[in-house]
């Protein structure tokens, strides 16, 4: 499927890090793990009341619910959500990605295909090509089709009906959506970074369905260590499970997930080995910063676009990185949690071949 290749596109770009909040070929297994409906489905209350209140009422009058935009960082849940959505609904549900839609044909042999109150998904909606996005306008809002057929003299413009139906779209940049197609979506659902709390319920249930014991300190440090993302959660799940497997009795205890995690080079905090290099590297090279996303990109090979919607989310959570209109900076709090001491003005003061 085409939402498949971008996900799986996402996770090169992060080299297949433990952590990172981009699908891979290894979570295959989350897909038994994911809710089924908004009942299951734990945290994010606020979207969820705004979503049961708008399913409910669309349901009365018999009509298809309002185009939907989620978006927030990734890995927390949406698209889930937006199969919870169409399965709350009733609705059947299209999945495609926007990097997927190349050609007006693409986009157009979908709408057509979309039968009445179907949901239709696009993921990465904000990587849509103008072209197609321009052909979204008027399917969205009037539920029509201008084609044109033709070249030249010969070109003609055709107007297809389509049903009605429901677009989610589903993005991590919500900013780069431009303002036509941002205005025409009736419900907009912001998905925040999970508390840890929220954290150990995810867990909880994932490690009743996959036959996993795991103490109520097992369940508090990997919560504590899974950056506020249930897809992380899961994924570290596993991983200790198979450590606790092959090292221990079976059942996941705080030591246990403790050992494990070291063993993966995953710190108290969640941090690896990619987050403490960032964060080194503006102390090191900049005294604590500020420093601009691209030169701060160049020195770590990463791209700018990764950093800012992977790397950079939980690292400004925790306090350790402000933002200013000059640059990256790192706060106090990060060179405490490095060991590194923190001079005046924020000046560096440690070994930097440490």
């Amino acid at each position: 499927m085409a939402i498949e290749k971008s996900k799986v596109n996402q996770v090169e770009e992060q080299e297949e890090r433990i952590i990172g909040v981009g699908y891979s070929t290894e979570d295959a297994e989350e897909v038994g793990l994911r809710p089924t409906s908004l009942d299951e489905y734990v945290g994010q209350e606020k979207a969820k009341k705004t979503l049961r209140i708008s399913i409910e009422a669309a349901k009365q009058r018999g009509e298809s619910l309002d185009h939907v935009l989620i978006y927030g960082p990734p890995g927390l849940g949406k698209t889930t959500l937006a199969t919870i959505i169409a399965r709350e609904m009733g609705s059947n549900i299209k999945t495609t990605s926007g990097p997927s839609i190349e050609k007006p044909g693409d986009l157009a042999a979908i709408l057509t295909n979309v039968e009445r109150n179907d949901v239709l998904f696009i993921d990465e909606i904000h990587r849509l090509n103008r072209i197609s996005e321009e052909i979204m306008y008027p399917a969205m809002e009037d539920y029509t089709l201008d084609l044109i057929t033709g070249k030249g003299p010969a070109a003609n413009s055709i107007k297809l009906n389509i049903e009605r139906f429901t677009l989610i779209g589903a993005t991590t940049r919500a900013g780069q959506i431009s303002t036509p197609l941002h205005d025409r979506f009736g419900i907009l659902l912001k998905l925040d970074l999970y508390n840890d709390d929220e954290i150990k319920k995810i867990l909880k249930r994932s490690a009743g369905i996959l036959d996993v014991q795991i103490s109520e300190s097992g369940l508090t440090e990997l919560a504590k260590r899974s950056r506020g993302t249930p897809r992380v959660a899961n994924r570290l799940l596993r991983r200790v499970r198979d450590y606790a497997q092959v090292k221990g009795d079976g059942v996941i205890t705080d030591e246990m997930a403790d050992a494990a995690l070291k063993l993966l080079d995953i710190d108290e905090l969640g941090l690896d080995d990619v987050d403490r290099r960032i964060l080194k590297t503006i102390i090191s090279t900049f005294n604590g910063g500020p420093v601009g996303i691209d030169t701060l990109s160049a020195i770590i090979d990463e791209e700018p676009i990764t950093i800012e919607d992977v790397y950079e989310p939980y690292l400004m959570r925790l306090g350790f990185i402000n933002r200013t209109p000059r640059g990256r900076c790192v706060t106090k709090l990060a060179y405490d949690h490095l060991g590194i001491p923190y001079g005046k003005g924020g000046q560096l003061r440690f070994d930097t071949n440490r």
